[in-house]
């Protein structure tokens, strides 16, 4: 399924104080907006991110997304309703197969409830799927001062977003509705879509209120971790070899099980080391014939998913590659861009550098290539 997803960004979010939309407002020294942004880039299964705004807040937007490659913003509307039907009107050419409507201020999203949104559509039944909380607490209802009666909280729901949807669906009974919606659930039950309840999850929060921004600080309080990562691949017949992601041509090619592409291997072991979540081999063993030939670029992506599972950002990469030949510097830029859309970071995130051995040891004789890498993630300081 292709799944894209809407953060919708253009609200004045001026209850939270801070003399800026909230959204823009720093929580662990950057924006809102751009922690609900990189949430929903990591997440494995979304192909791409847009985000409405105000059009009027375009350099604090594009202060906030420095570094970060994303479709142009999409302007706004005077109500969240007509932002949201604006950005599904942006994906109307080629439709998605599913789309998320994101609130920004909804930042801290963990990948466990979009991975349950989109395992609801599974069920060919489902037009869509929210995730959602039980309400706990007693619910009273009360006329001037004064209680005047219960509610029943069995079947009460606290409603959270992204909300996921079928795009062609979603798409209509906006195009539809009538004013006043408050959220995609409501227009979607108007126009009698079948709507799943999925897991929600309390870090899924709104950050609405000023005190609400310091439950936001405490929440992204980090630790910093780094590891690193080592791998070596001989040469052997071919025409390419495979390097940071990308085909570089050379007359050898690398011997391995999968693509033998050691930068990236060595980028993964970096990454899993950050988390203490063994080796490379202990998650696509070489015994495992689904991973001959298999491109590595799916290695270093799980590895990724599994630091941000854990609620880990990854702050920066860094792959020195060791060899005599064939030459680096012509292919730097491109690898630097492959793997930071394989991570799903800023470009600036990304450093790859080349050395050789000056002729001594294997990789100056000429006999393969080596790699190291190091990585450096924040993660939550209940998991550091």
């Amino acid at each position: 399924m292709r799944i894209h997803a809407i953060i919708v960004a253009a609200g004045a979010g001026l209850r939270a104080g801070g003399g800026v939309p909230k959204q823009y407002r720093a929580v662990a020294r950057q924006p809102l907006l751009r922690h609900a942004v990189e949430r929903l880039l990591g997440h494995s299964a979304i192909t791409g991110v847009s985000v409405v705004i105000n059009p009027e807040c375009r350099a604090l937007y594009d202060a906030a997304m420095a570094g970060l490659t994303l479709p142009e913003p999409i302007a706004g509307g005077a109500t969240r309703q007509e932002s949201v039907l604006a950005g599904l009107e942006s994906l109307a050419a080629d439709p998605p197969d599913i789309v998320l409507v994101h609130d920004a201020a909804r930042a801290f999203v963990p990948d466990a409830v979009i991975d349950a949104l989109v395992a609801a559509f599974a069920d060919d039944d489902v037009d869509g799927a929210c995730p959602a909380l039980p309400q706990v607490d007693s619910l009273r209802r009360g006329e001037e001062g004064r209680f005047s009666g219960s509610v029943d909280r069995d079947a009460l729901w606290r409603v959270q977003t992204p909300q996921a949807f079928r795009t062609p669906a979603i798409l209509a009974a906006h195009r539809a509705a009538a004013p006043g919606a408050t959220d995609e659930v409501a227009i979607a039950l108007a126009a009698g879509l079948r709507v799943a309840i999925t897991p929600g999850d309390e870090r899924a929060f709104k950050v609405t209120e000023p005190a609400d921004f310091a439950k936001a600080e405490v929440m992204t309080t980090f630790s910093s971790r780094a590891a690193s990562g080592f791998d070596v691949h001989k040469f052997g017949p071919g025409d390419h070899v495979w390097l940071c992601g990308v085909k570089v041509p050379h007359d050898h090619g690398l011997i391995g099980h999968s693509d033998a592409d050691a930068g990236l291997h060595a980028l993964t072991d970096a990454l899993l080391g950050t988390i203490a979540a063994g080796d490379i081999g202990d998650h696509f063993p070489p015994s495992d014939e689904r991973w001959r030939g298999a491109a590595s670029d799916q290695f270093l992506a799980h590895a990724a998913h599994l630091v941000r599972e854990r609620g880990g950002l990854i702050d920066h990469v860094d792959v020195t590659l060791i060899c005599e030949r064939p030459k680096v510097g012509p292919h730097r830029e491109a690898m630097r861009a492959r793997i930071a859309e394989i991570l799903r970071l800023g470009i600036d995130r990304v450093s790859v550098k080349a050395t050789t051995t000056e002729k001594l040891g294997f990789t100056g004789r000429q006999e393969g290539i080596a790699a190291q890498a190091m990585a450096s993630v924040r993660l939550p300081e209940q998991d550091a």
